[in-house]
């Protein structure tokens, strides 16, 4: 086995980079991309080989390997990252509990935040961004818009 790995480097390159390809996609689901890199060199040095450029030995072999890792990474860093979403979640801006009216439970102000229980979930209470009135228990309230597990709410007009 190992002689006919000696003979055949090329197409043990190839192996290599493909065994990594698909580690990097099945096992890490491009959750990190060392493997993507790792298997771009090993195919690129076993291509180098099987097409003469490169002599098929350990030493040009294991060279090439890194030094083609390398640069794919230095290459290919800039546009996977650019490609990546760092955005935060835009609000949602419609939901069916928009415009739910109740009766305050608790004193509610811009730094202090109350509690109410609608549909078996105890949702959070907060005052809309900009509103600084402190609304106090028994007040009516209307939810103005949504997040997870929070109500922004103001005052029934």
């Amino acid at each position: 086995m190992i002689e006919y790995i000696n003979e055949n480097q090329a197409g043990f390159w190839v192996a290599v980079g493909f065994i990594l390809l698909a580690a990097e996609v099945l096992v890490f689901g491009f959750g990190t991309i060392v493997f993507l890199f790792a298997g771009i060199g090993a195919i690129l040095t076993g291509l180098l080989m099987m097409s003469g450029l490169l002599p098929q030995t350990w030493i040009v072999g294991i060279s090439c390997f890194g030094i083609g890792t390398g640069i794919v990474s230095a290459a290919l860093w800039t546009p996977l990252r650019k490609m990546q979403d760092n955005s935060e979640p835009q609000k949602q801006l419609s939901s069916d509990l928009i415009g739910y009216r109740f009766v305050l439970e608790q004193d509610i102000a811009p730094m202090s935040a109350g509690k109410h229980r609608y549909s078996g979930v105890d949702w959070q209470v907060k005052l809309e961004e900009g509103d600084e009135a402190t609304l106090v228990t028994g007040q009516k309230v209307v939810v103005s818009s949504v997040d997870v597990g929070i109500f922004y709410v103001k005052a029934v007009q």
